[in-house]
C-alpha cells in the first residue's frame, strides 16, 4: 500500500469521526429520548392490564351466565350437540386393566379404547418397560354421522358392565339402544379379542355407505439405542384380503390408499408391532407415516390409519389385537390364516428362502447354547463349510488364470494395442485350448452373494439378538461402541464400532490376497485402488448397523482368508500349468456358446475392417 492510499484512509477516518462527533446527541437529548421510551412502555403496560381486566371480566360474566342456566337449558344444549348420546357426553375417566403373564392392557372408559399396552418380558434400551399405544399419544375409535351430527366413540364415556383379570365389557346407552365394547385377553397370549355388540342401534348408527369409520393414530417413539437404524426397519404393514402383505416405510413421510379389502393393519417398529385385525375384513382405507425432521429425534414415526368397517345395523363386529414381538416363533400360530410372520422382514424371493433355512439352524443352536455370540460363530462356520466347494472352485479357477498370465502377456506383446479385437480373440483361444473358463472364478462368488445379502436382512430382524451381550458389545442387535467421539463424522457417526473396524481390516487383507492372485497386465488403471475402496465403504456403511451383522461378516471373511491360505498350500501351480499345457494339445470341442461368441467376434472384426476401408 503506497503513501497516498494510507493518507486517504486516515482522512476518511478523521472525516467520519468528525461527523459522528457533530451529530452526537447531547445529554439533554438523551434524557428526553429515555423519557419518551418510558412513556411508551407505561402506555403499553396500562393497555395490557386493561385488556387483561376486560378478559377476566368477560370470563366472569360468562361463568355467571352459565351458572344461571337451568338444568333444562343445559340438557337441551347437550341434546342438540350429542343427540341420543347426550347422557354419555360427560363423565369421569377411569381405567380397567387386563393382564396375563405377557401383556398388561389398560382400557379407558372414555371411548372404551385401549389406553396403553405394556409388554412384561421386554425393556427399552434405557431400561424402561416396552410400552405400545402409550396413553394420550394414541387415538383409537369409531366415527359415524347421524341426523347431521358427527359422532366419535372417543368423545363418549362408557360404563363398566363387567370386568375380571382377563375380560372387560364397557357399555354406552343411546335412547333405547346400547353399544358394548368387549375385550378379552387369554393367558400366555399376545393376542386380545375385541368385539362390538350393538342392540337397537340400527336407526342411529346405520349409514348410507354401509360402514363405520375407524380412526387410529399413534406416536411411536424409539425403543432401541439407534433411532435412525430402528426407523429404517419400521413402518405400517397391511395385508390385503386373499393377497400378500405390503408396507410403507417410516424413514420418510408416505401415504398409501387401500382401495380393496384389507385383513389387518400393523404399526411396526424394529422388534415390536401393534396389529389390528378385522375378522370380516376392512372395506378400504388409507394409511400414512410422518417421520421426524431430525433423524436423531427419538420419534420413529407418527402413524395413522383410517379404515372403513362394514356395518349395516345391529351387527356384531369382531376384531383382534396383536401386541407383541416380531418373533418368528411367536408368530407361527397365526401364519396360515393371517401371515403375521411377514412382520419379520427377511428380504424378498431367494433371500427370504435362504433366511427361512438360516432361522431353523439358528433356533436349533438355541436349544443347547445360550450365548448368541457363539451361536453366530457356529452359524458362520456351518455356512462357510457349505460354501467351501464353491470357494475351492473359485480359487482353482483364479489360479489357472494366474499361471497363464505369462502366455497372455506374450500374446499382448505380439499383437499391438490397436488390434484389441484380435488380441481378445487370441486370448480366448488360449483359454479354450487350455480348458479355462474366464468366468470360473466369478460364478462361484456370485452364487455366494445371495447368502451375504440374506444375512444383511437376517441379523437386524432377529429379536433373539436384542439386548444380548457378547465380548465388548452390549447389544448384538445394535452397534457396538468402544470409543465415543466428541463430534460427529458425516456418514460415519459419533462413535467407533470395533466389530465394524475388524470387518473392514479383514476385508482389506482379503482384498490384498485376491490382488496377488489376480494381478494381470490387463488390469484396468485404478482398478486396484477401487478394490480397496470397498472395505473403506464398509467401515462407513456398517458403523451404525447391528454389531451381530458386523461380527458375522468379520468372522466370515476371516474364515475365507484361512480357507484361501489352506487351499494355496495344496494347489501346486507348476502341476496346474503342466496340466493346462497338456490340455492345449488335445482336440478342442467347441460348445454352442463358444461358437456363437466366435462368430460374433468375427462379424465385429469384419465390420471394423469395412469401416476402415470407407
Amino acid at each position: 500500500m503506497d503513501r497516498n492510499s494510507i493518507t486517504g484512509i486516515i482522512l476518511i477516518t478523521v472525516i467520519l469521526g468528525f461527523f459522528w462527533w457533530i451529530n452526537k446527541p447531547s445529554e439533554e437529548q438523551l434524557a428526553q429520548q429515555q423519557r419518551r421510551r418510558d412513556s411508551i412502555a407505561m402506555v403499553d403496560k396500562m393497555r395490557a392490564e386493561a385488556e387483561a381486566q376486560a378478559e377476566e371480566a368477560r370470563k366472569e360474566q360468562q361463568q355467571e351466565i352459565e351458572a344461571t342456566k337451568d338444568s333444562a337449558t343445559i340438557a337441551a344444549e347437550k341434546s342438540n350437540r350429542y343427540g341420543f348420546f347426550a347422557d354419555a357426553s360427560e363423565g369421569q375417566q377411569s381405567f380397567v386393566t387386563l393382564e396375563n403373564n405377557l401383556v398388561k392392557i389398560k382400557i379407558s372408559t372414555k371411548g372404551a379404547r385401549i389406553y396403553s399396552v405394556e409388554l412384561k418380558e421386554y425393556d427399552t434400551f434405557e431400561g424402561n418397560p416396552v410400552v405400545l399405544m402409550d396413553g394420550d399419544q394414541n387415538r383409537f375409535g369409531f366415527y359415524f354421522t347421524h341426523s347431521n351430527r358427527n359422532f366419535h366413540t372417543n368423545d363418549l364415556y362408557f360404563d363398566v358392565a363387567s370386568t375380571s383379570a382377563n375380560k372387560a365389557d364397557l357399555v354406552v346407552n343411546a335412547a333405547d339402544g346400547q353399544m358394548v365394547f368387549s375385550y378379552e385377553l387369554a393367558d400366555n397370549s399376545y393376542m386380545a379379542d375385541f368385539n362390538i355388540t350393538t342392540r337397537d342401534m340400527g336407526s342411529i348408527m346405520s349409514t348410507s355407505t354401509g360402514s363405520l369409520g375407524l380412526e387410529w393414530d399413534m406416536r411411536m417413539d424409539a425403543q432401541e439405542k439407534a433411532p435412525d437404524f430402528e426407523r429404517q426397519r419400521s413402518g405400517i404393514y397391511f395385508k390385503f384380503a386373499q393377497e400378500d402383505v405390503d408396507h410403507i416405510n417410516a424413514a420418510s413421510s408416505d401415504t398409501e390408499k387401500l382401495s380393496t379389502k384389507v385383513q389387518w393393519v400393523a404399526f411396526k417398529d424394529q422388534f415390536f408391532s401393534s396389529v389390528f385385525i378385522a375378522k370380516n375384513n376392512f372395506l378400504s382405507g388409507e394409511v400414512a407415516t410422518e417421520g421426524p425432521e431430525d433423524k436423531n429425534d427419538r420419534l420413529i414415526m407418527n402413524a395413522r390409519a383410517q379404515l372403513n368397517v362394514p356395518y349395516t345395523g345391529n351387527d356384531n363386529l369382531g376384531f383382534q389385537f396383536y401386541f407383541g414381538p416380531n418373533d418368528f416363533k411367536t408368530l407361527k400360530p397365526y401364519e396360515e390364516e393371517l401371515q403375521l410372520r411377514e412382520l419379520v422382514y427377511l428380504g424378498w424371493g431367494p433371500l427370504r428362502i435362504i433366511n427361512l433355512g438360516v432361522i431353523e439352524v439358528f433356533h436349533f443352536f438355541e436349544g443347547f447354547i445360550s450365548n448368541y455370540g457363539l451361536i453366530i460363530l457356529l452359524l458362520t462356520i456351518l455356512i462357510k463349510l457349505i460354501l467351501f466347494p464353491l470357494t475351492y472352485k473359485s480359487y482353482v479357477s483364479t489360479a489357472k488364470m494366474k499361471v497363464l498370465k505369462p502366455q497372455i502377456e506374450e500374446i499382448n506383446n505380439k499383437i499391438p494395442k490397436e488390434k484389441a479385437m484380435e488380441r481378445q480373440q487370441a486370448t480366448m483361444a488360449l483359454y479354450r485350448k487350455a480348458g479355462v473358463n474366464p468366468m470360473g472364478g466369478c460364478l462361484p462368488m456370485l452364487l455366494q452373494m445371495p447368502i451375504l445379502f440374506a444375512m444383511f436382512q437376517f441379523f437386524p430382524a432377529s429379536i433373539e439378538l436384542r439386548g444380548e451381550a457378547f465380548l465388548w458389545a452390549d447389544d448384538l442387535s445394535s452397534y457396538d461402541s468402544i470409543l465415543q467421539l466428541p463430534f460427529e463424522i458425516p456418514f460415519y457417526g459419533d462413535h467407533v464400532s470395533l466389530f465394524c473396524l475388524l470387518m473392514a481390516i479383514t476385508n482389506i487383507a482379503y482384498t490384498r490376497i485376491n490382488q496377488e492372485m489376480t494381478q494381470s497386465s490387463q488390469q484396468m488403471p485404478g482398478m486396484k485402488g477401487m478394490m480397496y475402496m470397498m472395505p473403506v465403504m464398509f467401515l462407513f456403511f456398517f458403523n451404525n448397523y447391528a454389531s451381530g451383522l458386523s461380527y458375522y461378516y468379520f468372522i466370515s471373511t476371516l474364515i475365507t482368508i484361512g480357507q484361501t491360505l489352506l487351499i494355496r498350500r495344496f494347489v501346486d501351480e507348476d502341476a496346474l500349468l503342466a496340466k493346462l499345457n497338456a490340455n492345449k494339445k488335445k482336440p478342442v470341442k467347441k460348445s454352442k456358446f463358444q461358437q456363437r461368441l466366435e462368430d460374433m467376434q468375427r462379424q465385429q472384426a469384419q465390420a471394423a475392417k469395412k469401416g476402415k476401408k470407407k
